[in-house]
């Protein structure tokens, strides 16, 4: 029976940036974890849509050589697809032994697909047999801060998960937003301002160069630099 359109949408709506994380409790290749487990932590929930592809582990190995990184920032990872945990297993052993790569973070063996339906995270490609190849970033308080979500046939970009981190922790740290293609030595922007009373004051504070009143950019706070000075490093 095909999978229509209606049907997928009803039951595969994915939580919207800004809401609470859909509450998990699963069976991983680390015993039992649930949400709870990462409350006061940010995570990165990391679906891919099965084991044993090659697209998904190129992934794995670069999250795992990454994992110094996502430390520095606090930020841990969660695995999950639609196989089972003996599938699992079998796959991150293969992993290690063909790429000298142990994989520490967990993986979510969701195989009643619950996880993945509160999720919105199976594929319409494969008629919700495989889980999409979707990332979730949530932060602290179990609050999705980001959703990005690639076709099967396309590897994500770790580096770009990396910086939408950073640039989430920096606008919340300083109240200021990211400009296009930002890094972490980049300026940051002031946001739109509320009043007039706001863009005239801004246009007039040392701290800020403005190229016009709705364009001011500043060099982000001391504290956030330290918090990244790892990362400059490696640029």
């Amino acid at each position: 029976m095909a999978f229509e359109t209606n049907d997928y949408q009803k039951m595969n709506s994915m939580p919207y940036v800004g809401e609470q994380a859909p509450h998990f409790n699963a069976n991983s290749t680390q015993g039992n974890i649930s949400l709870d487990d990462y409350k006061g932590k940010w995570f990165i929930l990391f679906a891919h849509p099965s084991d044993f592809d090659p697209v998904s582990t190129s992934e794995f190995v670069a999250l795992q050589v990454a994992s110094s990184k996502l430390r520095e920032l606090n930020v841990e990872v969660v695995g999950i697809s639609v196989d089972n945990i003996t599938s699992h297993v079998a796959w991150l052993n293969s992993i290690e032994e063909t790429f000298d790569t142990q994989i520490e973070f967990p993986l979510i063996a969701d195989l009643n697909k619950q996880i993945s339906t509160d999720y919105g995270m199976l594929s319409k490609e494969s008629n919700g047999s495989e889980t999409s190849r979707v990332i979730f970033i949530i932060d602290e308080d179990s609050v999705v801060r980001s959703v990005i979500d690639y076709p099967a046939t396309i590897g994500r970009n770790i580096n770009e998960i990396l910086r939408v981190i950073k640039a989430l922790k920096t606008t919340d740290k300083t109240e200021h937003v990211t400009p296009a293609n930002w890094e972490t030595e980049d300026k940051i922007l002031a946001p739109s301002p509320s009043i007039i009373k706001d863009a005239k004051n801004r246009m007039e504070n040392p701290d800020y160069e403005c190229k016009n009143w709705y364009y001011c950019e500043k060099d982000s706070d001391d504290h956030s630099k330290s918090i990244y000075n790892a990362f400059l490093q490696d640029k």
